[in-house]
Protein backbone atom coordinates (compact mmCIF):
# COMPACT_ATOMS: atom_id res chain seq x y z
CA UNK A 1 0.00 0.00 0.00
CA UNK A 2 2.85 2.78 0.87
CA UNK A 3 4.53 1.45 -2.16
CA UNK A 4 1.46 2.29 -4.16
CA UNK A 5 1.03 5.71 -2.86
CA UNK A 6 4.68 6.47 -3.30
CA UNK A 7 4.40 5.37 -6.64
CA UNK A 8 1.18 8.28 -7.22
CA UNK A 9 3.17 10.22 -5.61
CA UNK A 10 5.84 10.53 -7.86
CA UNK A 11 3.56 10.63 -10.61
CA UNK A 12 1.78 13.37 -9.82
CA UNK A 13 5.71 15.35 -8.82
CA UNK A 14 6.71 14.47 -12.83
CA UNK A 15 3.76 16.15 -13.66
CA UNK A 16 4.36 19.42 -11.79
CA UNK A 17 7.98 18.93 -12.96
CA UNK A 18 7.28 18.75 -16.21
CA UNK A 19 4.21 22.19 -15.97
CA UNK A 20 7.41 23.75 -14.97
CA UNK A 21 9.99 23.17 -17.44
CA UNK A 22 7.35 23.28 -20.30
CA UNK A 23 6.09 27.01 -20.54
CA UNK A 24 3.68 25.88 -23.58
CA UNK A 25 2.21 22.51 -21.41
CA UNK A 26 1.84 25.24 -19.05
CA UNK A 27 -0.09 27.80 -21.28
CA UNK A 28 -2.23 25.17 -22.42
CA UNK A 29 -3.18 23.91 -19.08
CA UNK A 30 -3.91 28.12 -18.57
CA UNK A 31 -6.08 28.30 -21.43
CA UNK A 32 -8.17 24.96 -20.53
CA UNK A 33 -8.17 25.76 -16.31
CA UNK A 34 -9.76 29.41 -17.06
CA UNK A 35 -11.83 28.21 -19.51
CA UNK A 36 -13.12 25.55 -16.83
CA UNK A 37 -13.82 28.40 -14.65
CA UNK A 38 -15.38 30.06 -16.49
CA UNK A 39 -17.54 27.68 -17.61
CA UNK A 40 -18.79 26.49 -14.02
CA UNK A 41 -19.66 29.78 -12.94
CA UNK A 42 -21.71 30.71 -16.15
CA UNK A 43 -23.42 27.23 -16.46
CA UNK A 44 -24.23 27.39 -12.57
CA UNK A 45 -25.64 30.89 -12.41
CA UNK A 46 -27.34 30.11 -15.27
CA UNK A 47 -28.63 26.95 -13.58
CA UNK A 48 -30.19 28.92 -10.91
CA UNK A 49 -31.98 32.01 -12.80
CA UNK A 50 -33.27 29.26 -15.17
CA UNK A 51 -33.57 25.79 -12.99
CA UNK A 52 -34.29 27.01 -9.45
CA UNK A 53 -36.07 30.04 -9.90
CA UNK A 54 -39.80 29.97 -8.66
CA UNK A 55 -40.34 32.68 -10.48
CA UNK A 56 -39.93 30.43 -14.25
CA UNK A 57 -41.00 27.44 -15.34
CA UNK A 58 -39.19 24.52 -14.56
CA UNK A 59 -41.19 21.22 -15.00
CA UNK A 60 -39.45 18.15 -16.16
CA UNK A 61 -40.26 18.90 -19.81
CA UNK A 62 -38.74 22.69 -19.20
CA UNK A 63 -35.68 21.97 -18.13
CA UNK A 64 -35.25 18.75 -20.66
CA UNK A 65 -35.73 21.51 -23.77
CA UNK A 66 -33.45 23.77 -21.81
CA UNK A 67 -30.91 21.50 -21.66
CA UNK A 68 -31.72 20.65 -25.65
CA UNK A 69 -31.43 24.71 -26.40
CA UNK A 70 -28.37 24.54 -24.45
CA UNK A 71 -26.09 21.50 -25.98
CA UNK A 72 -28.08 19.89 -29.25
CA UNK A 73 -27.18 22.82 -31.68
CA UNK A 74 -23.17 22.74 -30.86
CA UNK A 75 -23.99 18.92 -31.26
CA UNK A 76 -24.88 19.15 -34.68
CA UNK A 77 -22.22 21.45 -35.81
CA UNK A 78 -18.88 19.42 -33.06
CA UNK A 79 -17.88 17.45 -36.11
CA UNK A 80 -17.73 19.21 -38.51
CA UNK A 81 -15.90 21.83 -36.78
CA UNK A 82 -13.32 19.42 -35.40
CA UNK A 83 -12.31 19.30 -39.40
CA UNK A 84 -11.45 22.76 -38.58
CA UNK A 85 -9.16 22.00 -35.34
CA UNK A 86 -7.58 19.86 -37.78
CA UNK A 87 -6.79 22.42 -40.62
CA UNK A 88 -6.61 25.77 -38.75
CA UNK A 89 -3.85 26.96 -36.59
CA UNK A 90 -4.83 25.58 -32.82
CA UNK A 91 -3.57 28.63 -31.33
CA UNK A 92 -6.01 30.97 -33.19
CA UNK A 93 -8.73 28.96 -32.73
CA UNK A 94 -8.08 29.14 -28.79
CA UNK A 95 -7.45 32.16 -28.82
CA UNK A 96 -10.32 33.81 -30.63
CA UNK A 97 -13.05 30.97 -29.48
CA UNK A 98 -12.04 33.00 -26.01
CA UNK A 99 -12.42 36.23 -27.31
CA UNK A 100 -16.17 35.11 -29.17
CA UNK A 101 -17.19 33.20 -25.98
CA UNK A 102 -16.25 36.55 -23.39
CA UNK A 103 -18.91 38.55 -25.40
CA UNK A 104 -21.63 36.02 -25.85
CA UNK A 105 -21.78 35.63 -22.03
CA UNK A 106 -21.77 39.50 -21.82
CA UNK A 107 -24.09 39.56 -23.73
CA UNK A 108 -26.40 37.04 -22.00
CA UNK A 109 -25.56 38.99 -18.44
CA UNK A 110 -26.81 41.87 -19.42
CA UNK A 111 -30.19 40.15 -21.08
CA UNK A 112 -30.45 38.24 -18.02
CA UNK A 113 -30.23 41.62 -15.84
CA UNK A 114 -32.96 43.70 -17.57
CA UNK A 115 -35.21 40.19 -17.32
CA UNK A 116 -35.64 38.83 -20.80
CA UNK A 117 -37.51 35.61 -21.55
CA UNK A 118 -35.85 32.26 -21.42
CA UNK A 119 -35.57 31.78 -25.10
CA UNK A 120 -33.23 34.68 -25.69
CA UNK A 121 -31.34 33.94 -23.02
CA UNK A 122 -30.50 30.27 -24.33
CA UNK A 123 -30.07 31.24 -27.83
CA UNK A 124 -27.48 33.51 -26.48
CA UNK A 125 -26.24 30.92 -23.62
CA UNK A 126 -26.26 27.95 -26.16
CA UNK A 127 -23.61 29.87 -28.54
CA UNK A 128 -21.25 30.30 -25.53
CA UNK A 129 -21.21 26.84 -24.54
CA UNK A 130 -20.77 25.57 -27.81
CA UNK A 131 -17.72 28.08 -28.01
CA UNK A 132 -16.71 26.55 -24.69
CA UNK A 133 -16.95 22.94 -26.06
CA UNK A 134 -14.80 23.97 -29.71
CA UNK A 135 -12.27 25.09 -27.10
CA UNK A 136 -11.61 22.40 -24.73
CA UNK A 137 -11.58 19.82 -27.88
CA UNK A 138 -8.47 22.11 -29.15
CA UNK A 139 -7.12 22.13 -25.96
CA UNK A 140 -7.11 18.38 -25.86
CA UNK A 141 -5.98 17.92 -29.50
CA UNK A 142 -3.42 20.01 -28.83
CA UNK A 143 -1.70 18.29 -25.61
CA UNK A 144 0.09 15.70 -27.46
CA UNK A 145 2.35 18.82 -29.02
CA UNK A 146 3.28 20.15 -25.60
CA UNK A 147 3.81 16.77 -23.95
CA UNK A 148 6.17 13.67 -25.09
CA UNK A 149 3.32 11.14 -25.75
CA UNK A 150 5.14 8.42 -22.63
CA UNK A 151 3.33 11.10 -20.74
CA UNK A 152 0.41 12.07 -22.02
CA UNK A 153 -1.76 9.36 -19.56
CA UNK A 154 -0.42 10.87 -16.22
CA UNK A 155 -0.63 14.66 -17.93
CA UNK A 156 -3.92 14.27 -19.32
CA UNK A 157 -5.48 12.28 -16.21
CA UNK A 158 -4.01 15.16 -14.13
CA UNK A 159 -5.12 18.13 -16.78
CA UNK A 160 -8.54 17.33 -17.16
CA UNK A 161 -9.47 16.01 -14.07
CA UNK A 162 -8.08 19.04 -11.92
CA UNK A 163 -10.10 21.13 -14.81
CA UNK A 164 -13.31 19.23 -13.74
CA UNK A 165 -12.22 20.37 -9.83
CA UNK A 166 -11.43 23.90 -11.58
CA UNK A 167 -14.83 24.17 -12.69
CA UNK A 168 -16.50 22.72 -9.78
CA UNK A 169 -14.68 25.95 -7.88
CA UNK A 170 -16.19 28.76 -10.53
CA UNK A 171 -19.63 26.79 -9.65
CA UNK A 172 -19.23 27.27 -6.10
CA UNK A 173 -17.93 30.67 -6.88
CA UNK A 174 -21.22 31.36 -8.66
CA UNK A 175 -22.95 30.14 -5.72
CA UNK A 176 -21.44 32.50 -3.41
CA UNK A 177 -21.72 35.42 -5.99
CA UNK A 178 -25.54 34.57 -6.22
CA UNK A 179 -25.50 34.18 -2.50
CA UNK A 180 -24.32 37.34 -1.69
CA UNK A 181 -26.49 39.81 -4.29
CA UNK A 182 -29.44 36.79 -3.73
CA UNK A 183 -31.03 35.22 -6.77
CA UNK A 184 -33.21 37.83 -8.62
CA UNK A 185 -32.00 38.47 -12.01
CA UNK A 186 -29.45 41.24 -11.30
CA UNK A 187 -27.56 38.69 -8.23
CA UNK A 188 -27.44 35.75 -11.35
CA UNK A 189 -26.63 38.87 -14.39
CA UNK A 190 -23.57 39.93 -12.09
CA UNK A 191 -22.48 36.11 -11.75
CA UNK A 192 -23.42 35.20 -15.59
CA UNK A 193 -20.81 38.52 -16.03
CA UNK A 194 -17.92 37.56 -14.07
CA UNK A 195 -17.66 34.26 -15.55
CA UNK A 196 -16.13 35.99 -18.58
CA UNK A 197 -12.97 36.13 -16.70
CA UNK A 198 -11.93 32.74 -17.60
CA UNK A 199 -12.61 33.59 -21.32
CA UNK A 200 -10.30 36.78 -20.78
CA UNK A 201 -7.15 34.76 -18.90
CA UNK A 202 -7.72 32.04 -21.55
CA UNK A 203 -7.41 34.28 -25.02
CA UNK A 204 -4.42 35.83 -23.16
CA UNK A 205 -2.81 32.18 -22.26
CA UNK A 206 -3.32 31.39 -25.98
CA UNK A 207 -2.14 34.76 -27.48
CA UNK A 208 1.37 33.58 -25.76
CA UNK A 209 1.55 30.71 -28.57
CA UNK A 210 3.66 31.08 -30.94
CA UNK A 211 1.57 30.14 -34.58
CA UNK A 212 1.33 26.43 -35.80
CA UNK A 213 2.96 25.45 -32.67
CA UNK A 214 -0.32 23.63 -31.23
CA UNK A 215 -0.33 22.02 -35.04
CA UNK A 216 -1.61 20.79 -37.38
CA UNK A 217 1.38 21.49 -39.07
CA UNK A 218 -0.12 20.41 -42.36
CA UNK A 219 -0.24 23.60 -45.03
CA UNK A 220 -3.20 25.79 -44.66
CA UNK A 221 -5.80 25.49 -47.46
CA UNK A 222 -8.31 27.71 -48.37
CA UNK A 223 -11.36 27.90 -50.42
CA UNK A 224 -13.22 24.46 -51.97
CA UNK A 225 -10.65 22.06 -50.15
CA UNK A 226 -11.55 23.35 -46.69
CA UNK A 227 -15.43 22.87 -47.45
CA UNK A 228 -15.05 19.88 -47.94
CA UNK A 229 -12.84 19.23 -45.22
CA UNK A 230 -15.47 20.37 -42.62
CA UNK A 231 -18.42 19.24 -44.70
CA UNK A 232 -16.55 15.14 -44.13
CA UNK A 233 -16.08 15.89 -40.64
CA UNK A 234 -18.39 13.32 -39.03
CA UNK A 235 -17.50 11.05 -41.02
CA UNK A 236 -13.89 11.19 -41.29
CA UNK A 237 -14.10 11.31 -37.40
CA UNK A 238 -16.65 8.45 -37.55
CA UNK A 239 -14.72 6.55 -39.75
CA UNK A 240 -11.46 6.73 -37.38
CA UNK A 241 -12.94 6.04 -34.39
CA UNK A 242 -14.10 2.67 -35.91
CA UNK A 243 -10.91 1.64 -37.10
CA UNK A 244 -9.66 1.80 -33.48
CA UNK A 245 -10.91 -0.71 -31.74
CA UNK A 246 -9.48 0.89 -28.61
CA UNK A 247 -11.22 4.02 -29.30
CA UNK A 248 -14.72 2.29 -29.85
CA UNK A 249 -14.59 1.07 -26.68
CA UNK A 250 -14.30 3.89 -24.98
CA UNK A 251 -16.72 5.85 -26.67
CA UNK A 252 -19.31 2.94 -26.01
CA UNK A 253 -18.37 3.49 -22.24
CA UNK A 254 -18.54 7.22 -22.64
CA UNK A 255 -21.78 7.54 -24.71
CA UNK A 256 -23.50 4.82 -22.16
CA UNK A 257 -21.98 6.52 -18.74
CA UNK A 258 -23.29 9.66 -20.37
CA UNK A 259 -27.31 8.49 -21.03
CA UNK A 260 -27.58 6.95 -17.34
CA UNK A 261 -25.91 10.66 -15.56
CA UNK A 262 -28.78 12.63 -18.14
CA UNK A 263 -30.99 10.22 -16.07
CA UNK A 264 -29.40 11.07 -12.88
CA UNK A 265 -29.38 14.28 -13.60
CA UNK A 266 -32.59 15.03 -13.97
CA UNK A 267 -33.85 13.08 -11.19
CA UNK A 268 -31.06 14.89 -8.42
CA UNK A 269 -33.11 18.13 -9.52
CA UNK A 270 -36.41 17.36 -8.91
CA UNK A 271 -35.41 15.86 -6.08
CA UNK A 272 -33.75 18.68 -4.71
CA UNK A 273 -37.06 20.40 -5.98
CA UNK A 274 -39.50 18.89 -3.39
CA UNK A 275 -39.36 21.20 -0.26
CA UNK A 276 -42.53 18.95 0.66
CA UNK A 277 -40.13 16.34 2.03
CA UNK A 278 -37.20 16.27 4.86
CA UNK A 279 -33.93 17.69 3.35
CA UNK A 280 -30.61 15.89 4.19
CA UNK A 281 -29.39 18.32 1.72
CA UNK A 282 -29.72 22.25 1.22
CA UNK A 283 -32.29 22.80 -1.19
CA UNK A 284 -32.62 24.46 -4.90
CA UNK A 285 -28.97 25.68 -6.29
CA UNK A 286 -26.88 25.27 -3.31
CA UNK A 287 -28.12 21.44 -2.67
CA UNK A 288 -27.02 20.65 -6.55
CA UNK A 289 -23.80 22.45 -5.60
CA UNK A 290 -23.22 20.31 -2.90
CA UNK A 291 -24.05 17.27 -5.43
CA UNK A 292 -21.50 18.56 -7.77
CA UNK A 293 -18.81 18.52 -5.56
CA UNK A 294 -19.53 15.04 -4.48
CA UNK A 295 -19.29 13.77 -8.41
CA UNK A 296 -16.12 16.13 -8.48
CA UNK A 297 -14.41 14.56 -5.74
CA UNK A 298 -15.38 11.14 -7.08
CA UNK A 299 -13.37 12.56 -10.65
CA UNK A 300 -10.37 13.52 -8.49
CA UNK A 301 -9.97 9.98 -7.17
CA UNK A 302 -10.25 9.12 -10.73
CA UNK A 303 -7.30 10.89 -11.48
CA UNK A 304 -5.08 9.71 -8.85
CA UNK A 305 -6.07 5.76 -9.32
CA UNK A 306 -6.69 5.86 -13.51
CA UNK A 307 -2.68 6.49 -14.64
CA UNK A 308 -1.74 3.16 -12.21
CA UNK A 309 -4.43 0.75 -13.86
CA UNK A 310 -3.91 1.54 -17.20
CA UNK A 311 -0.83 0.23 -17.48
CA UNK A 312 -1.39 -2.94 -15.19
CA UNK A 313 -4.76 -3.68 -16.15
CA UNK A 314 -5.44 -2.08 -19.85
CA UNK A 315 -7.60 0.51 -20.73
CA UNK A 316 -10.35 -2.27 -22.08
CA UNK A 317 -10.56 -3.65 -18.99
CA UNK A 318 -10.17 -0.18 -16.82
CA UNK A 319 -13.69 0.59 -18.97
CA UNK A 320 -14.74 -2.58 -17.93
CA UNK A 321 -14.04 -1.95 -14.05
CA UNK A 322 -15.97 1.38 -14.51
CA UNK A 323 -19.16 0.33 -16.06
CA UNK A 324 -19.34 -3.02 -13.53
CA UNK A 325 -18.81 -0.21 -10.51
CA UNK A 326 -21.83 2.36 -12.02
CA UNK A 327 -24.01 -0.75 -12.07
CA UNK A 328 -23.58 -1.79 -8.81
CA UNK A 329 -24.01 1.81 -7.73
CA UNK A 330 -27.09 2.39 -9.71
CA UNK A 331 -28.90 -0.05 -8.55
CA UNK A 332 -28.26 -0.11 -4.79
CA UNK A 333 -27.72 3.83 -4.07
CA UNK A 334 -29.31 5.45 -6.81
CA UNK A 335 -32.30 3.27 -6.45
CA UNK A 336 -32.83 4.26 -2.76
CA UNK A 337 -33.47 7.58 -3.85
CA UNK A 338 -33.02 9.59 -0.67
CA UNK A 339 -30.62 12.76 -0.39
CA UNK A 340 -28.01 11.27 1.57
CA UNK A 341 -27.48 7.98 -1.20
CA UNK A 342 -27.93 10.21 -3.76
CA UNK A 343 -24.51 12.21 -2.91
CA UNK A 344 -22.48 8.85 -2.67
CA UNK A 345 -23.63 7.69 -5.66
CA UNK A 346 -22.63 11.46 -7.24
CA UNK A 347 -19.32 10.70 -5.38
CA UNK A 348 -18.55 6.92 -6.83
CA UNK A 349 -20.47 7.66 -10.13
CA UNK A 350 -18.11 10.26 -10.37
CA UNK A 351 -15.30 8.41 -10.48
CA UNK A 352 -16.37 5.38 -12.79
CA UNK A 353 -17.17 7.76 -15.51
CA UNK A 354 -14.36 10.07 -15.20
CA UNK A 355 -12.15 6.89 -15.45
CA UNK A 356 -14.08 5.92 -18.34
CA UNK A 357 -13.34 9.36 -19.46
CA UNK A 358 -9.70 9.34 -19.18
CA UNK A 359 -9.42 6.39 -20.45
CA UNK A 360 -10.97 7.22 -23.98
CA UNK A 361 -8.63 10.47 -23.70
CA UNK A 362 -5.64 8.27 -23.49
CA UNK A 363 -6.95 6.11 -26.50
CA UNK A 364 -7.69 8.88 -28.24
CA UNK A 365 -4.42 11.02 -28.04
CA UNK A 366 -2.32 8.06 -28.24
CA UNK A 367 -4.13 5.53 -31.35
CA UNK A 368 -5.58 8.77 -33.44
CA UNK A 369 -3.42 10.33 -36.12
CA UNK A 370 -2.70 14.26 -35.12
CA UNK A 371 -4.36 14.81 -39.08
CA UNK A 372 -7.63 13.58 -37.46
CA UNK A 373 -7.50 14.30 -33.79
CA UNK A 374 -9.51 17.32 -33.46
CA UNK A 375 -12.03 15.49 -35.65
CA UNK A 376 -12.18 12.68 -32.74
CA UNK A 377 -12.80 15.08 -29.85
CA UNK A 378 -14.97 16.95 -31.20
CA UNK A 379 -17.05 13.52 -32.18
CA UNK A 380 -16.36 12.57 -28.40
CA UNK A 381 -18.12 15.86 -26.65
CA UNK A 382 -21.51 15.49 -29.53
CA UNK A 383 -21.61 11.84 -27.93
CA UNK A 384 -21.48 13.81 -24.26
CA UNK A 385 -24.02 15.86 -25.92
CA UNK A 386 -26.44 13.63 -27.82
CA UNK A 387 -26.14 11.00 -25.19
CA UNK A 388 -26.94 13.39 -22.21
CA UNK A 389 -29.74 15.19 -23.58
CA UNK A 390 -31.28 12.16 -25.14
CA UNK A 391 -31.61 10.92 -21.60
CA UNK A 392 -33.11 13.39 -20.53
CA UNK A 393 -35.50 14.45 -22.85
CA UNK A 394 -36.72 11.01 -22.61
CA UNK A 395 -36.72 10.72 -18.81
CA UNK A 396 -38.61 13.85 -18.54
CA UNK A 397 -41.42 12.12 -20.18
CA UNK A 398 -42.01 9.53 -17.32
CA UNK A 399 -40.08 10.43 -14.58
CA UNK A 400 -42.44 11.85 -10.94
CA UNK A 401 -42.70 15.37 -10.86
CA UNK A 402 -40.66 14.88 -7.54
CA UNK A 403 -37.97 12.80 -8.60
CA UNK A 404 -39.25 9.31 -7.02
CA UNK A 405 -39.30 7.10 -9.71
CA UNK A 406 -37.45 3.50 -9.10
CA UNK A 407 -38.25 1.99 -12.90
CA UNK A 408 -36.41 5.09 -14.03
CA UNK A 409 -33.18 4.68 -11.92
CA UNK A 410 -33.59 0.44 -12.73
CA UNK A 411 -33.74 1.62 -16.51
CA UNK A 412 -30.19 3.27 -16.25
CA UNK A 413 -28.83 0.16 -14.77
CA UNK A 414 -29.82 -1.98 -17.83
CA UNK A 415 -27.98 0.88 -20.09
CA UNK A 416 -24.94 0.29 -18.36
CA UNK A 417 -25.20 -3.40 -18.75
CA UNK A 418 -26.45 -2.44 -22.29
CA UNK A 419 -23.11 -0.80 -22.53
CA UNK A 420 -20.72 -3.06 -20.66
CA UNK A 421 -22.10 -5.69 -23.44
CA UNK A 422 -21.38 -3.52 -26.08
CA UNK A 423 -17.44 -3.15 -24.89
CA UNK A 424 -17.04 -6.96 -23.93
CA UNK A 425 -17.95 -7.42 -28.22
CA UNK A 426 -16.26 -4.73 -29.15
CA UNK A 427 -13.33 -6.02 -26.95
CA UNK A 428 -12.80 -8.95 -29.25
CA UNK A 429 -12.26 -6.78 -31.74
CA UNK A 430 -8.79 -5.81 -30.57
CA UNK A 431 -7.87 -9.01 -29.52
CA UNK A 432 -8.45 -10.39 -33.22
Amino acid sequence: MAEKLGNRHRAWRRVAYTLRRSPGLARLATVRFASQFGDGMFQTALGGAILFNPERETDPLAIAAGFAVLLLPYSVIGPYAGALLDRWDRRSVLLWANVLRGLLILATAVLLGTGTSDSALLLLALAAIGVSRFVLAGASAALPRVVHRSWLVATNSVLATTGSVVASLGAATAVAIIGLLGSDNRGTGIAVAAAACGSAVGALAASRFHHRLLGPHADEKHGSGAVRAVAAGLRTGSLAVWHSPGVTTAMIGIGTHRIVFGINTLIMVLVLRDTATASALPGGLAGFGVAVGATAAGMLLAAISTPFLIPRIGRSHTIIGGLILAIVVQVTLVATLTQVSLLFGALLLGFAGQSIKLTGDAAMQIEIEDDRRGQVFALQDTVFNVAFVAAIAAASLVVAPDGQSLGLVLTGGAFYGLGLVGVLLNSRRETA
